[in-house]
């Protein structure tokens, strides 16, 4: 890793479910990420503020109760808004596979769906924000 990245992961909605939002963050600490968990039940607002506050390089989503094109989308509008558009955004969660690509239009960097490996999303993501911070150096 190039440097310690913070990540925010977060529960937009009103799904209740964040085991899997849990471990993910558990996993990514474990890899030496800095993670900020938000909670359950949050807004698209409250999640890029958070963003924002923390100063975060990723964003996690995770989303188990189907309303991910029309909070997705919300939250990647409120990124740019606040001229966070850097942040790579990744959402995991059951995503129908027609929806991908829908997702990747707005700007999610990558979905991850049941079946993902732990060490395939730490791994992608370390990857990826390396990547990142070269570009953008």
């Amino acid at each position: 890793m190039k440097r310690t990245y913070r990540v925010v992961v977060a529960k937009p909605g009103l799904d209740g479910h964040d085991r899997g939002a849990k471990v993910i963050a558990r996993t990514l600490r474990d890899a030496g990420f800095e993670v900020v968990y938000t909670g359950l039940h949050q807004t698209p607002e409250q999640i890029v503020e958070a963003v924002v506050q923390e100063d975060a390089d990723a964003l996690g989503l995770s989303l188990l109760s189907g309303a991910h094109l029309v909070l997705v989308p919300r939250i990647a509008e409120l990124l740019r808004a606040h001229g966070r558009d850097d942040v790579v955004l990744v959402v995991g969660g059951i995503i129908p596979d027609a929806d991908v690509a829908r997702l990747e239009e707005i700007g999610v960097a990558r979905v991850f769906t049941p079946g993902a490996s732990l060490r395939e999303i730490g791994t992608w993501l370390e990857n990826t924000l390396d990547a990142h911070t070269i570009t953008s150096s």
